[in-house]
């Protein structure tokens, strides 16, 4: 059975007596759901904006570097998406590139609710997460939610309903219903994973007809349980490339299970964008393009995204820290993906829409 829970500002507003942003900005004005793309130089962090405004940060990117990828999220949230607060603050699994920075953002702006898949006691792959966990506790004031597979929030949305499925947290994945995969045979085990990335917490949003995918860091024997032997996910039109697209993740029996029509890499310079996953998103058949975060400094040019599709191709030294923004018509039947501020927006037509 699954858990139903309100995932909403009001509810938030009402519960934990948080004030009501002033002003208009991001979905408020259209109607549309925006989705951001934060350079965080193979981290990851992921900015969610609703059309009643309301906001959801999944990963904050690594600390340290004088305070690079803290700040660039702070830029996006209130520069670019013109936000006074963060709504809620999800982490997708316990390394550092994806949580390093949530007690940070919290010192500088206001965040109301903190979700993670939990809390374990100690990480095997990390000596330190005693040490840093308490930061993130204290900026949470050890009152963060914990994430489930099977969990669904509903989210305010006045024209399109907008939900948010939790379809993998700390290795357990939702029940496999649906329609047989026909891509099942692909799968070709690894031996198992026994770090954090397994236990990612993985998000399904569906805008009406439009359905996007973010895993965390999930791993490829979860990934193939997940969508074996059928798949309760169904196609999706937006995809944000697992793992920076490591080859430890992004098994085709999945990527091809789900078919995007749009995927976007949070690679860096010299972290993921590996050949073998794109020679995966390059084998999908209704892939449109896919985009990457930055160009991939060991590849040749040939064997990555074309460069209007790649948002930062300097080495970190001279990195400008570009994100991209997806961003779903007031209907949902369509969204539209631009590099930057200045980029030139793509549209595409979901998958619905399209048939």
């Amino acid at each position: 059975m699954r858990i139903m829970r309100c995932f909403t500002l009001c509810c938030l507003v009402a519960l934990a007596g948080l004030s009501v942003r002033h002003g208009l900005c991001a979905g408020e004005a259209d109607g549309r759901l925006d989705i951001y793309f934060i350079d965080v130089e193979g981290g990851a962090a992921n900015l969610i904006v609703t059309p009643t405004n309301e906001s959801i940060l999944i990963d904050s990117g690594y600390p340290d570097n004088n305070g690079r990828d803290r700040d660039r999220i702070l830029d996006v949230v209130r520069n670019v998406a013109g936000l006074k607060r963060i709504d809620h603050a999800v982490v997708s699994h316990w390394h550092l590139d994806h949580y390093g920075n949530h007690a940070a953002l919290a010192a500088e702006i206001p965040i109301g609710q903190f979700w993670d898949r939990g809390i374990p006691d100690a990480l095997q792959e990390d000596k330190d997460f005693e040490i840093r966990i308490a930061d993130y506790r204290a900026a949470s004031q050890n009152d963060s939610s914990t994430l489930r597979a099977g969990d669904s929030f509903n989210l305010d949305s006045p024209n399109t309903p907008l939900s948010v499925d939790v379809v993998t947290a700390s290795r357990k994945v939702i029940a496999n219903r649906g329609t047989p995969n026909p891509h099942a045979d692909k799968h070709e085990p690894m031996p198992e994973d026994t770090s954090d990335n397994a236990a990612s917490v993985s998000l399904l949003f569906t805008f009406g007809d439009f359905k996007y995918l973010t895993c965390g860091d999930l791993t490829w024997n979860v990934e193939a349980e997940l969508v074996t032997p059928k798949n309760p996910l169904g196609t999706v039109d937006l995809f944000m490339v697992t793992h920076h697209g490591l080859p430890t993740s992004s098994n085709p029996v999945l990527v091809h299970a789900i078919d995007p029509t749009v995927a976007v890499m949070c690679n860096g310079p010299t972290k993921g964008g590996h050949e073998q996953t794109i020679a995966t998103l390059k084998s999908v058949e209704s892939l449109r393009h896919w985009y990457q975060l930055h160009r991939n400094v060991n590849l040749a040019d040939d064997a990555q995204a074309p460069k209007e599709f790649i948002a930062n191709s300097e080495p970190t030294v001279n990195c400008e820290g570009v994100w991209v923004k997806a961003s779903v018509a007031s209907d949902g039947e369509s969204f539209t993906v631009q590099i930057g501020t200045d980029g030139k927006p793509q549209t595409y037509h979901t998958r619905e829409k399209s048939r």
